[in-house]
């Protein structure tokens, strides 16, 4: 008998969206950075720090990433559980070795979601 658990497959189609929400924000920004000689958009340091959504309030505190759209990605993809008020949900940085990095906040089932280039 194989037991149905609603909560562990809605969590596994969240987690299969901040995958692919991931994987956009680092397309997006390799591409910018191609296009601009290596340099990553402003606010884009060695400090993980979360994401400004599209059209939030405010991004004080936050990586505003609104140059990249929309050449780059159509909207800044956000946290499919909406946990936050003006952030994405996902966070950015770039590594000492100068590559970028970026993680989901809000992984459920202990997985562990981010991605680097």
């Amino acid at each position: 008998i194989v037991a149905i658990n609603p909560g562990k497959q809605l969590g596994d189609t969240r987690n299969a969206q901040r995958k692919s929400d991931v994987n956009t924000i680092l397309n997006a920004l390799s591409q910018y950075s191609i296009d601009n000689n290596g340099t990553l958009p402003v606010g884009v340091s060695t400090t993980t720090t979360e994401i400004c959504a599209t059209g939030a309030a405010s991004c004080t505190g936050l990586v505003d990433l609104t140059v990249l759209i929309p050449k780059y990605v159509v909207s800044i993809p956000t946290e499919p559980q909406g946990t936050t008020v003006n952030g994405a949900g996902y966070k950015v940085s770039k590594t000492s070795a100068g590559r970028i990095f970026v993680q989901a906040q809000f992984p459920e089932q202990g997985a562990s979601i981010s991605a680097t280039r």
